[in-house]
């Protein structure tokens, strides 16, 4: 039993009814776990990659720098940091809150990668022009070109949502009760791998391909010429 729910161990199909409950939960652990991380990489990446592009090198560099030592450093050694380095100096954190800022601060150093690659796509003519109409590099930045570019990397961040969830699992080593791990534990109770193990592969590779779907639907729908801000 775990979280109040039995599992009936007589039959494969019977064994795995029993159990579809709570790899269900761990699947909604999964998926919000992805969902947090993801949106802290797009918005840690953007500000990576906006401080990247400013002229001034002591921001450049710093900027690059962090990108590159994130990129360059392990997950796991990132969320044994967060969560038992911090709590040392004050700062302690649930280890779902841990688990998906890790995932989110380490997936971020890619993100601003591929800001700065939809950014530099965007042709140089659309700033000379804003430039022309006398607006403010940040508006033209906010209005302008991150507009046109957030059409461009679409794609690209799919994948790295796809990622993503992928790499949760790697929370099970901080006890988030994510689909790996509450199959492990189902494993280890009734020496039975072979069925929970199959049964969270098969829900990972649906949310993967519904995640794959959404991008793809979203890519095609937005304009290509940028998103109209109003």
């Amino acid at each position: 039993m775990l979280f109040g729910i039995e599992w009936d161990t007589s039959t494969s199909w019977a064994f795995a009814w029993s159990i579809l409950p709570i790899l269900l939960r761990g699947m909604v652990v999964t998926i919000q776990a992805s969902l947090l991380g993801f949106f802290v990489a797009l918005g840690l990446g953007l500000l990576l990659a906006s401080l990247k592009g400013v002229p001034l090198k002591i921001i450049a560099w710093p900027a690059a720098f962090i990108t590159e030592f994130l990129r360059d450093t392990p997950l796991l050694i990132q969320l044994f940091f967060l969560y038992y380095v911090l709590p040392d100096y004050g700062i302690v954190l649930p280890a779902f809150l841990t688990g998906a800022l890790a995932l989110g601060v380490q997936y971020s150093a890619y993100t601003a990668e591929v800001y700065r690659a939809g950014i530099q796509a965007v042709p140089r003519g659309q700033k000379e022009a804003a430039r022309a109409l006398n607006l403010s590099e940040r508006l033209t930045f906010i209005h302008v070109i991150l507009p046109q570019a957030v059409v461009r990397i679409v794609p690209a961040m799919g994948n790295y949502l796809v990622s993503i969830m992928k790499d949760v699992p790697v929370l099970s080593v901080v006890t988030v009760l994510e689909m790996l791990n509450v199959a492990k534990i189902i494993g280890d109770r009734t020496f039975n791998y072979l069925i929970p193990l199959t049964m969270v592969g098969a829900l990972y590779l649906l949310l993967t391909l519904v995640a794959a779907w959404g991008v793809r639907v979203l890519d095609t729908r937005l304009p290509k010429r940028g998103i109209p801000l109003k």
